[in-house]
C-alpha cells in the first residue's frame, strides 16, 4: 500500500537488467500510502506535466516483465520462485523508473493515558481494543485528510485500509503481535495436501451491521466482484493466483451458506495474510447493488454515512473534508470485546494543524507531526516510532515526454543519472529523523523469501550487484554526467548541463512538510548539475489520481507492504496493475 516519506546504480545493473531479459495516508517523510492511487484523473494544475498516458518509445518493453510475474505466481518451486523475483527486481530496478530513498517506520503521537491501539508492520492501526485512564469510551484520531474510497475492495492508501480494517472484517484478523487469528472464520482453514484448496467454516450468528445474515455467499460475491475488471479495483491482480471457474476465479460458497471453497492455481505462501487483507472483506451485495449508478461508480453505495458493515464500527456522520464519526456495531462478532464506543476523526492533511489540536487536548492519537519539530518531539514519552516494511521512493512516469527522442536505454541511463544525484544520508538524517534506514534496493529490509530465508540477503543462489544492494548509497557526480552524456546531454567542463541540452522537472507531492523537504532536497541534489526541478504540490485525493492516471513527469511514492512476500512489491508494477503508477508497460 502506498505511504508517505545516494542512489549509485553501478554498472552491474546493466547485467541485472541481462539477468532479467507492490506510498498519504500521514502527510510527514515518515508515513506512507498503501499502494497506489484511485479513481480516475482529476482536472488539476498536474496537467501541466509533461505527461502523456499513451505508450511512448522510450518507454521499456515490459512483456517479459509481466511474463515473468505470472511463472512466479504459478511457480510450485519455492526456490526457484525466489530466483525469479530476485530476476525481476533486477529488471525493475534497471529501468531506473523507481528510485528508493528509504525503508519505511512509522511515527505516532499517542496521548499516555491511552493503551490498547496496535498496528501490524503493514501500516494497518487497530483502535476497537483502546482504553483510557479516565475512562472515556471516546477515542480522537486524525490520520490523513479526507478518504477516496470507504468501500475496502477498491480503497489502495494506507489510511483507508485502517478505516477499512475498523469499519469491515474478514475471515482472519492480525493480532497486536502480528499473528493470524479467526475473525469471522471458524477456526483455521482445511488446506488440500497440495496447498491448492481451502476450506473455511463461518462462524455461527454472524451478521452485518443492520443485522441482515452475513454467510460464505457474501464472500463469494465479494470476491469475485474485486476480482471483475469491471469493477476497476486496484488490487485485483492479488486474485490472480487463483484457478479459474470459467471466466471467473474458483470460490464457491456451500448452499446453506456455512462454507466457503476456493482453489488456486499454485501453493501460496501467503495467502493467510491476504485472508486479512482489506480487499479480501465481504461487502453486502444487497446495499452494494442498491445504488443506481453501482455499475459505473462501483464504490458509490459507500459514499455517504450509514453505509452497512461488518466490523467493529460503522460510520454514523460525515462532514467530507472536515470530520467523521464512527459508532460501535453490536452486530460485530466480537462487540463484547470492543472498549471504545465511538472513534472521531478529524480529516486533514495539515501536521501543523494536527499537532495544535493534539497538544490542546483535541486529539489522542496523530500520525504526522510538522518535520521541524521532529527533533523536539521525539524526547517526549508520548512520540512513538513503530517498525514498517515498505519503501520511501521517487517513481518516474516512462511515458514522460520528459523522455522524448530517447531510445528506451537513454531513457533508463536518464533516470538511473539522477538516482546518482540524490543524497539518501541526507534526507534520513535532516528530514527523516526517525532512523530509516537508506534504501539499497526497492524490497526492503526484512522481507521473507516465501520459504523460511530473507529476501534481501547475498547467498550463493544471487548477489546483490553492490554490497547488499543495487548501489553505494553516496552521490557520484561524474557518473550521473556520464550516463546523461551517454543519453545525448551536454555539459562544460565544470559539470554543468548546457543550455542547448535542457532538463526541466516537474516533481509531484502531496501537501506535508515532510514531503516537501524531501522534494526541496531532491531539487539541490539535481540543480548541482544544472536541472531545473519545480515542486507542484496537490491535495491528496488529487494527488492520488493523477498520479494513476500517469498525469505527472516525477512524483513523491511509497510502498508500504501488504503481506511479506515480494512479490507484493513487485506485482504492483505490472501492466495490468491499478497500482503501477510509473506506467510501465502501459
Amino acid at each position: 500500500m502506498k505511504k508517505f516519506t545516494a542512489m549509485l546504480l553501478v554498472g552491474v545493473m546493466t547485467a541485472g537488467m541481462l539477468a532479467g531479459c507492490g506510498s498519504s495516508t500521514g502527510s510527514t517523510a515518515t508515513s506512507a500510502t498503501s499502494g497506489a492511487s484511485e479513481a480516475t484523473a482529476t482536472d488539476s494544475a498536474a496537467s501541466d506535466a509533461s505527461a502523456t498516458q499513451t505508450a511512448s518509445a522510450s518507454a521499456p518493453d515490459w512483456s517479459g516483465y509481466d511474463s515473468l510475474i505470472k511463472e512466479i505466481k504459478s511457480d510450485t518451486d519455492l526456490v526457484d520462485r525466489e530466483a525469479k523475483m530476485h530476476q525481476a527486481e533486477d529488471m525493475l530496478m534497471a529501468t531506473g523508473a523507481v528510485l528508493p530513498i528509504y525503508y519505511y517506520n512509522d511515527l505516532y503521537m499517542q496521548k499516555t493515558d491511552v493503551d490498547g491501539i496496535y498496528s501490524t508492520i503493514f501500516g494497518t492501526k487497530f483502535f476497537m481494543y483502546a482504553t483510557k485512564k479516565s475512562g472515556d469510551k471516546t477515542l480522537k484520531l486524525c490520520l490523513a485528510s479526507e478518504p477516496d474510497h470507504l468501500d475496502p475492495a477498491l480503497n489502495s492508501s494506507v489510511d483507508g485500509a485502517c478505516l477499512a480494517s475498523n469499519s469491515f472484517v474478514g475471515l482472519y484478523v492480525s493480532d497486536k503481535d502480528g499473528k493470524y487469528q479467526p475473525a469471522l472464520a471458524d477456526g483455521e482453514p482445511k488446506v488440500s495436501d497440495d496447498g491448492l484448496t481451502y476450506t473455511v467454516t463461518l462462524k455461527d450468528g454472524l451478521k452485518w451491521s443492520d443485522g441482515s445474515a452475513l454467510t460464505a455467499k457474501d464472500f463469494e460475491y465479494s470476491w469475485k466482484r474485486a476480482a471483475n475488471p469491471d469493477t476497476a479495483c486496484d488490487y485485483a491482480y492479488l486474485f490472480d493466483g487463483f484457478a479459474k471457474d470459467g471466466d471467473s476465479i474458483d470460490v464457491k460458497a456451500s448452499d446453506d451458506g456455512k462454507t466457503l471453497t476456493w482453489k488456486l492455481a499454485a501453493p501460496c505462501p501467503y495467502m493467510m495474510s491476504l485472508l486479512a487483507f482489506p480487499v479480501f472483506m465481504p461487502v453486502p451485495q444487497a446495499s452494494v447493488e442498491a445504488a443506481s449508478d453501482y455499475q459505473s461508480n462501483p464504490g458509490s453505495w459507500a459514499s455517504e454515512a450509514g453505509f452497512v458493515t461488518d466490523g467493529a464500527y460503522t460510520l454514523k456522520t460525515w462532514n467530507h473534508n472536515e470530520s467523521m464519526v464512527y459508532v460501535k456495531n453490536p452486530n460485530y462478532y466480537d462487540a463484547a470485546n470492543v472498549t471504545m464506543d465511538e472513534l472521531d476523526f478529524m480529516l486533514s492533511s495539515d501536521d501543523t494543524a494536527m499537532l495544535a489540536a493534539y497538544n490542546a487536548g483535541d486529539l489522542d492519537y496523530i500520525d504526522s507531526v510538522p518535520n521541524d519539530e521532529i527533533a523536539t518531539l521525539k524526547s517526549q514519552p508520548d512520540f512513538h516510532v513503530a517498525d514498517n516494511l515498505g519503501t520511501y521512493y521517487v517513481g518516474f512516469n516512462v511515458n514522460s515526454s520528459l523522455f522524448d527522442g530517447k531510445t528506451p536505454e537513454q531513457a533508463d541511463d536518464m533516470r538511473l543519472a539522477l538516482s546518482y544525484l540524490v543524497d539518501r544520508q541526507s534526507i534520513v538524517d535532516n528530514i527523516g529523523q526517525t532512523n530509516q534506514e537508506v534504501a539499497t534496493s526497492f524490497i526492503p529490509t526484512g522481507m521473507s523469501d516465501g520459504h523460511g530465508g530473507i529476501f534481501k540477503t547475498d547467498d550463493d543462489a544471487y548477489k546483490y550487484p553492490v554490497n547488499g544492494g543495487y548501489y553505494d548509497p553516496a552521490v557520484n557526480v561524474d557518473k550521473a554526467v556520464e550516463l546523461l552524456k551517454k543519453a545525448g546531454y551536454t555539459f562544460d567542463d565544470n559539470n554543468m548541463l548546457s543550455a542547448d541540452t535542457p532538463i526541466n522537472i516537474t516533481y509531484l507531492t502531496n501537501d506535508g512538510t515532510g514531503h516537501v523537504a524531501i522534494a526541496q532536497q531532491i531539487q539541490q541534489d539535481f540543480a548541482q548539475i544544472g536541472i531545473t526541478m519545480d515542486i507542484q504540490q496537490e491535495d491528496w485525493q488529487t494527488f492520488l489520481n493523477d498520479r494513476k492516471s500517469g498525469n505527472f513527469d516525477v512524483a513523491r511514492e511509497g510502498w508500504l507492504a501488504d503481506y511479506d512476500d515480494p512479490v507484493n512489491m513487485l506485482e504492483m508494477f505490472t501492466s495490468e496493475s491499478g497500482n503501477n503508477d510509473c506506467q510501465l508497460g502501459k
